[in-house]
């Protein structure tokens, strides 16, 4: 295969990934809680391209182009996203740095969703029914004088959590030094590498109660993206199809002689 092709090749692979990384950023939008992502080709040093040699040159071009497709990257952009008021007292929302630590059957997991609720236990609950962890565990609010009335249910800036004006616990919301380490388990949870990770008590960080956190998607700015990458798709297309035309006319031509 000619060089062109692999290098045209390599560049529409990246176009593609990218493609698939920026229609789930759409696709999560709405998603409260959702980090985007994005794609990011790691710069390459002259001294890391392989030089041209006695091999042949479409072995080269192929060495080329998977050195430039193995060094694209995804990660994960973890800016806040904006507020929404919903006065729903079980929503709450992480204003600065840190996670609320949910305790997963993988583990404890975290996010930054807190559009939570309570399960038939009276315990504090993400959507998927994991409970959400207080510096004490699992938050469990219920009005222990009477169970069957409904409990009141507050949260300060800080954490702190009251039921019926009683201090029962204080949310477990950690701050990850190593945030990079993190990967996706789903569209709002993150998960710790296999080794584990550092774990600090957030400090820069408040709890709005009534608030949730939305996606920090910006939808102009992707479709913007998206554009771009469909054009980028497009040219290495014409450029992989012209040089199969040229390089058949001339097998052709070949033929012929």
């Amino acid at each position: 295969m000619s060089g062109d092709i692999y290098i045209a090749a390599a560049g529409a692979l990246s176009c593609e990934k990218r493609l698939q990384i920026i229609s789930n950023n759409l696709a999560n939008a709405n998603t409260a809680g959702f980090k985007m992502d994005q794609g990011n080709l790691r710069q390459i040093s002259p001294a890391e391209v392989p030089s041209q040699g006695a091999g042949d040159p479409g072995d080269l071009a192929a060495s080329r182009a998977h050195l430039f497709w193995n060094n694209f990257s995804v990660y994960t952009d973890h800016s806040n996203g904006p507020l929404k008021q919903t006065d729903n007292v079980f929503d709450l929302a992480l204003n600065g740095k840190g996670f609320f630590c949910v305790q997963t059957p993988d583990g404890v997991h975290y996010t930054r969703k807190g559009d939570f609720t309570l399960n038939s236990d009276g315990v504090l609950v993400t959507g998927n029914g994991w409970p959400v962890l207080g510096e004490g565990g699992e938050i469990t609010v219920q009005n222990k004088e009477n169970p069957r009335q409904n409990a009141k249910f507050s949260v300060d800036g800080q954490g702190n959590v009251a039921v019926d004006g009683k201090p029962v616990d204080t949310l477990r919301i950690v701050d990850i030094k190593e945030i990079n380490q993190l990967s996706k388990a789903g569209d709002t949870l993150f998960k710790p590498p296999a080794g584990g990770l550092t774990e600090a008590k957030a400090e820069d960080v408040k709890v709005s109660q009534g608030f949730i956190e939305m996606s920090n998607v910006d939808s102009v700015k992707m479709m913007t993206e998206m554009i771009e990458v469909l054009r980028g798709y497009e040219s290495y297309q014409k450029v992989i199809q012209s040089a199969d035309k040229t390089y058949s006319q001339a097998i052709s031509e070949i033929g012929v002689l």
